[in-house]
Parts: C-alpha cells; sequence; structure tokens
C-alpha cells in the first residue's frame, strides 16, 4: 500500500475546500452559549424573545445555545468566568461591562416610550459602533422593558416629603440607587432582583422602583394590598441588554445583531404597553403637577453628580439630553451645558 504523506494531503484538502469558498473558521464552527436571565425562566417574554434570536443568528454564521437563569448575579458572574460566550442580562446589572449602554438607565434620563425609540435607534446605527465595544465585551443589542414606576405601600406617600425615612429597596450592585435615597432623606435597603419583591411584599421595605411587566409575574399586588398605589411618573427605563465576548462569534456579528434586535423594539413597546393597561386603574396614582418640574431638576442633578463620580457616562448622558431635548426644545435644560 502506498504511504500517504498526511500533511500535505492535509494542506491539499484545505486548499481545495478553499478555493471552493468553504470557510475553515473555528468560531464559525463552534457553538456559541448565551446565558439569559429571566425572572420565570425558560416561560418568560425575554426567553421565547431569545429563541427567535437563535434563529436570525444562525444567518449571521452564529450556532447559539441559551442557557436559562432565574438569578441575574449568577448569569453575569458565569459570563465573566467564560462558562458563556454571550449574556442576556437588565441594562442595569450590564453596566459593569459597558458604561455608556448601562448609562441608559440613568435617573429620569428618558421621560417617554416616544423618546426611548429614538434612542434605541440612534445606537443601532454603525456610527455607535464603538461605543457597544469595552475591553473584551461587545453590546449586540438592546431591547425596551418598560418604565420604571415607584410602587408604595400607601398611597398617602404622594411627595417627597412624605418619602422621608421611608425603607425603599436598592439594588446592592448599582450604586445610584443608594445615593439617589439618601439624597430624598430616605433609607436605602440593599436588595437583588431575586429578593425586591419579597421584601416589598412582607412589608419589609415601603417602596420599591419596578416595571409593569414585573408586577404579575413578582406578585407586587401583595405589598400594594388594599392602601398602596403605582405612582404614575417614570423615574428610569429599564433595558434588557445582549453582551457577547466578540472573539467567540464570527467577524460582523455585533452590528448584524444590533440592527436585527432595532426591528423588534416595536413588538416589545406593544407588549410593555398591554401590560401597562393591564394593570387595574384603582392602583394607578398620578402626582401633583405642580410636584413634578422639583423631581425632574432632583433626578438631573443627580445625573450630573453621579456622572462626576464615574458611574454615568457622560457621552450617554450627554446624547440623552439630545433627544430629550428634540421632543422638548422648550425645556429650561435645553440652553444649560452641564449635562
Amino acid at each position: 500500500m502506498k504511504k500517504i504523506n498526511v500533511s500535505r494531503w492535509s494542506r491539499q484538502v484545505a486548499t481545495t475546500m478553499l478555493a471552493a469558498g468553504v470557510m475553515l473558521s473555528p468560531v464559525a464552527e463552534a457553538k456559541q452559549k448565551i446565558c439569559v436571565f429571566d425572572l420565570l425562566g425558560t416561560g418568560g417574554d425575554v426567553y421565547a424573545m431569545m429563541k427567535d434570536y437563535t434563529l436570525a443568528a444562525s444567518k449571521w454564521g452564529a450556532d447559539v445555545e441559551l442557557k436559562p437563569y432565574t438569578d441575574e448575579r449568577i448569569a453575569a458572574e458565569d459570563f465573566k468566568a467564560g462558562q458563556c460566550d454571550g449574556v442576556s442580562l437588565t441594562g442595569l446589572r450590564g453596566r459593569q461591562f459597558n458604561t455608556f449602554t448601562g448609562s441608559i438607565d440613568s435617573i429620569g434620563a428618558i421621560t417617554s416610550y416616544a423618546e426611548m425609540r429614538d434612542v434605541l435607534t440612534l445606537l443601532s446605527s454603525p456610527k455607535i459602533a464603538a461605543s457597544m465595544v469595552s475591553g473584551p465585551y461587545e453590546v449586540v443589542g438592546i431591547m425596551p422593558l418598560g418604565a420604571g414606576y415607584l410602587l408604595v405601600n400607601d398611597r398617602a406617600i404622594n411627595n417627597l416629603s412624605k418619602v422621608s425615612g421611608k425603607k425603599i429597596a436598592v439594588l446592592d450592585y448599582d450604586k445610584s440607587q443608594a445615593k439617589m435615597v439618601q439624597k430624598i432623606g430616605a433609607q436605602p435597603v440593599a436588595s437583588d432582583v431575586t429578593n425586591f419583591a419579597g421584601k416589598f411584599n412582607n412589608g419589609q421595605v415601603d417602596i420599591v422602583a419596578a416595571p409593569a411587566v414585573a408586577i404579575k409575574p413578582l406578585e407586587l399586588y401583595k405589598g400594594l394590598g388594599t392602601k398602596g398605589a403605582i405612582v404614575r411618573f417614570p423615574i428610569v427605563q429599564i433595558t434588557g441588554n445582549i453582551i457577547i465576548n466578540p472573539a467567540k462569534f464570527p467577524a460582523g456579528f455585533g452590528q448584524k445583531s444590533r440592527e436585527y434586535v432595532a426591528t423588534q423594539v416595536d413588538k416589545a413597546f406593544k407588549t410593555i404597553e398591554k401590560t401597562e393597561k393591564d394593570v387595574p386603574a384603582k392602583y394607578w396614582m398620578d402626582i401633583a403637577e405642580a410636584d413634578k418640574p422639583g423631581y425632574i431638576k432632583l433626578m438631573r442633578e443627580s445625573r450630573i453628580s453621579l456622572a462626576a463620580e464615574g458611574i454615568y457616562d457622560k457621552k450617554m448622558l450627554g446624547l440623552l439630553k439630545r433627544v430629550r431635548c428634540k421632543h422638548d426644545p422648550a425645556s429650561f435644560e435645553c440652553a444649560l451645558k452641564d449635562e
């Protein structure tokens, strides 16, 4: 039998395959695992959206496998440890991977869903692509999860003076929340996504912030009881982020992903708006119009202070201000240069 020179044969096969247009890429051949945080695990809306995402990703040369998590902290830690090649989590938790995109969720920075649509469209543009990369991480999609509203266990807590001394659940990894709570004279109680609802429902805290989509699955109606209310004044816009290690994905994956996710935004807003409409009217509480300018000023001062401390990204805050002033050019802040 004639002896085959394996090395030369391998080179010939590779040359033939390349000539035929077959790319030999270890990234393209390997599966990419994405950790997905969803409070409801595989039964939640986020996980369902990510299943659709895996189908789209296959068109960009990726073979994505999803790993569900109901604990966001563990999902983030597993991603950092390299056990997953990507992660889907909230923008608040995602700030540790990219301060620019993590500052979308800054206090009072986006005041309406119309503004939010504009922001998400801007961030899917190739012109912003460089800001979506930070070290070994790349943000490849941002989705709206809804406005964050304050839920109070007593509707008598209807202005800032009555918040003083009250216990408010704050996410322990987000320094901005504790600082804001202390500034208004309330008491921050360190919590996590997995336990803040329980603290509200059991009366350990008087106030929590949450989007409408979290109210039913977290049974926050228990904490509202018969005296509580949801304050109809958005204090933050909650986002969901898809973040990857781009070295594990095909070249150009990030931009294709961001453009695809941007096409899903309207569907997400329809879900958010329906969820908010489904909240029984008896729970909503409006604040006095005369009080709103004071709250807006307080949140603005907090953003500027937190940006100076490096918690918020100044470039993102500038972008968000431009969007706000596009929608409300008469606003007092549009003539100011400090944000």
